[in-house]
């Protein structure tokens, strides 16, 4: 009988993003604020009697329009992930990987983290390879800057490219509506666009997220946080896909108390009082503008095991 374990993950938003100069490896470095929220990826792993790694896509998968064109290769995360553990560890199994993708694609929510982060978790337990949290960050680290974050889940100060993670202890949740686009926007694109926009003006490297920003998180306070959430990537974002410049200005005429693009977009992030604003705020976009949303909160953990699936012949 083949043993099935079942991993889920965060998606994130970023309260707060400041972006550098492109530095000569071609990065960025960055001063972010990452807030883990209830929009998660799921990974199962079942093991296998060879050392094969295949992928496939749950049925379930909301954030996936078109199936047949999703990515299962070696290029998906899962499967590097899932290599890159039987090459640190010399544990050489096969393994099942099935994702269930909720978290919009190429949306600038860490989506594609989430499913390394998942993977890593859900192997390291089927395949008792042992290593602990801070291990496998290292090891996800490599992957991608979002995907210790993505293990570690809550909220965190990023800097360097957002691997240097200080966590936060935040005292209360905060409320969010999620717009997701039909479309997603390529990280590298964004970058570069916004490299353009501001080829001509003095950028200084970030060194550290503003305090007002970090307090007023911590004790969700928000009329400041209302007033402090940034992110340098919008004007790259709205300059690709200037129609969310109209989402944006829709989702604050509904009440939002701020509308943020999320990470690289072109997901937004509407901040809402509490659970019932964020209803109202859903429900007049729906009516008003025919906009899909979602509502999620933060913060939450990072990638754990779900309750055990009974394992299949």
């Amino acid at each position: 009988m083949s043993r099935t374990i079942t991993a889920r993950a965060p998606g994130k938003i970023n309260c707060y993003f400041k972006v550098g100069p492109p530095r000569e490896d071609g990065y960025h470095s960055v001063a972010s604020l990452y807030l883990a929220v209830s929009l998660y990826e799921d990974v199962s792993a079942t093991g296998r009697d060879d050392e094969e790694i295949h992928v496939s896509l749950h049925p379930d998968s909301t954030a996936v329009s078109d199936p047949d064109s999703f990515p299962l290769g070696p290029d998906n995360l899962v499967v590097k992930a899932a290599m890159m553990l039987r090459e640190h560890t010399g544990h050489y199994a096969g393994v099942d990987l099935c994702i269930t993708k909720r978290v919009p694609i190429a949306g600038g929510m860490g989506g594609g983290s989430a499913d390394a982060a998942a993977t890593l978790v859900a192997c390291n337990a089927l395949w008792g390879t042992g290593l602990n949290r801070e291990e496998l960050s290292l090891l996800g680290g490599r992957l991608g800057a979002d995907v210790p974050f993505a293990l570690h889940g809550g909220a965190a100060v990023g800097l360097g490219v957002g691997d240097m993670l200080a966590p936060l202890l935040l005292r209360e949740r905060t409320d969010w509506v999620l717009v997701p686009a039909s479309y997603g926007l390529s990280t590298p694109r964004v970058y570069g666009m916004l490299d353009r926009l501001r080829a001509t003006e003095d950028v200084s490297t970030p060194t550290e997220v503003d305090p007002d920003m970090i307090g007023a998180l911590m004790d969700a306070d928000l009329d400041a946080l209302s007033g402090l959430l940034v992110n340098d990537m919008t004007r790259a974002a709205l300059a690709l896909a200037p129609e969310l410049g109209v989402v944006r200005d829709l989702g604050e005429a509904a009440g939002a108390l701020h509308a943020l693009v999320s990470g690289s977009g072109p997901t937004l992030a509407l901040l809402a009082r509490d659970p019932a604003h964020g209803e109202e705020i859903m429900n007049q976009l729906s009516d008003e503008a025919g906009v899909a949303t979602t509502a999620v909160h933060g913060p939450v953990p990072g990638a754990s095991i779900l309750p055990t699936t009974e394992p299949t012949l």
